[in-house]
């Protein structure tokens, strides 16, 4: 429970002044006034600070908000267990007061006892987590507001956290599948660095003393190592220049379209873009459908799952048809960035009243998809970056010894001298 600060006036007519936790100011003054307590002033603010005084370490820190704050799988289960206690038939005030007791993130805690008082005040639970942006999106409060309004909360915020477990689940395996490249790439990339600065000058050292012209890729990699040995600085500068360069041009206005154009016209990773791009619309758009949420507020919320401005516009204008009348499927094949079987699966649920069915089935299949090939990339990946290190530890292992071999050869072939 939060803690308030009071003053009031006790039944010996003095002034008195306390912290107490309560459910509510409302809820605070009836208890106080059963002790024969009016109280006259309640503070929260000053109720929390009073109640982090204390010598020693407080019991209340949670070291990990050091490193973060709140990831979405806490949200998931988060919603997973409200709805768990909604479904038991606790009523709501009570079930915040139940996750603000077990939640240990501190940077949580806040929220859900912020959330608890608006709703104890007589606020919605979708206006008390509209005020908090950053945890709980658009998605998740036009969900809520349809759940109140329809009478089924606790149905929608089982949905809500399947929703958030499943996508979660994408994020993952998309991240998993970069990761390893990145790693191989990074340790590459030091590995060769400390080959250039540190030892291949001091070997191709003993090739200056030679009057003897050296292979072409010697000349190379002593060349290369020779600028990075004296400009690594200006070559790690020119570096980060470059992927900041690429990065704000892949955020402006002109650039962003065509970075995303170029992502899905890609040969391979272009099918795999769109196919995960469209697996998360559809099922964003089925669960708010499901949830009774409104179809042009549901498209404007789905939409911004996408992450591609083609795609972004191409739902824009599918929107603005569906608002004349006319089919959502006939609006996505129109735009050519949706794939026919999801066009003919959205038309299928249209004329059969599914449509949130079919888009989620869509999804689900996509997801299996996208699992399948991910695996395949990595799979390809692995040999294919092995390759790539081993050849360039290679180019710089024969670019060393073929001196040194043609420099064993000379000493050989010259006669000893008695």
């Amino acid at each position: 429970m939060p803690l308030y600060a009071y003053k009031g006036i006790g039944s010996n007519g003095k002034g008195v002044s306390g912290v107490r936790d309560a459910e509510s100011p409302k809820a605070l003054r009836s208890a106080m006034r059963k002790d024969g307590v009016v109280v006259t002033d309640v503070d929260l603010s000053k109720g929390k600070k009073g109640a982090s005084r204390g010598k020693g370490i407080n019991k209340d820190v949670d070291f990990g908000e050091l490193f973060g704050g709140v990831n979405k799988a806490e949200v998931g289960a988060f919603t997973r267990q409200l709805a768990t206690l909604v479904q038991a038939g606790i009523p709501l005030a009570e079930s915040l007061g139940a996750m603000f007791e077990q939640t240990e993130n501190l940077k949580f805690k806040g929220p859900i006892e912020e959330i608890r008082g608006a709703v104890n005040e007589g606020s919605s639970l979708a206006d008390a987590l509209s005020k908090h942006p950053k945890l709980f999106d658009t998605l998740y409060v036009a969900m809520v507001r349809a759940g109140e309004t329809a009478g089924n909360l606790d149905d929608v915020l089982i949905r809500l956290a399947d929703f958030l477990e499943s996508s979660q689940r994408l994020k993952g395996k998309v991240q998993g599948a970069m990761a390893y490249p990145l790693i191989m790439i990074l340790v590459g990339v030091v590995i060769m660095a400390i080959l250039m600065v540190a030892v291949v000058p001091k070997i191709t050292g003993l090739f200056a003393t030679q009057d003897k012209a050296l292979p072409l890729n010697t000349v190379i990699l002593i060349g290369s190592a020779d600028f990075l040995k004296e400009h690594w600085l200006l070559t790690m500068v020119a570096v980060a220049g470059m992927i900041a360069g690429f990065r704000a041009w892949t955020r402006s206005k002109d650039g962003r379209p065509k970075f995303h154009r170029f992502l899905l016209g890609a040969p391979g990773l272009g099918v795999l873009v769109k196919q995960i791009a469209v697996g998360r619309f559809t099922r964003t758009l089925g669960t708010m459908l499901e949830a009774g949420v409104p179809m042009l507020r549901a498209l404007d919320t789905a939409k911004e799952v996408l992450g591609n401005v083609i795609l972004i516009d191409a739902v824009d204008a599918a929107k603005s048809a569906v608002t004349e009348g006319e089919s959502l499927a006939v609006a996505l094949k129109r735009s050519g960035h949706f794939p026919p079987t999801v066009t003919h699966m959205i038309a299928v649920g249209e004329r059969s009243g599914q449509l949130e069915n079919m888009l989620l089935r869509v999804a689900d299949t996509y997801d299996q998809d996208v699992d399948m090939k991910l695996d395949k990339f990595t799979s390809m990946l692995e040999p294919l970056m092995l390759v790539v290190m081993g050849g360039a530890v290679a180019f710089v292992v024969f670019s060393i010894l073929m001196p040194l071999m043609d420099l064993s050869l000379i000493h050989i072939s010259e006669p000893t001298r008695p």
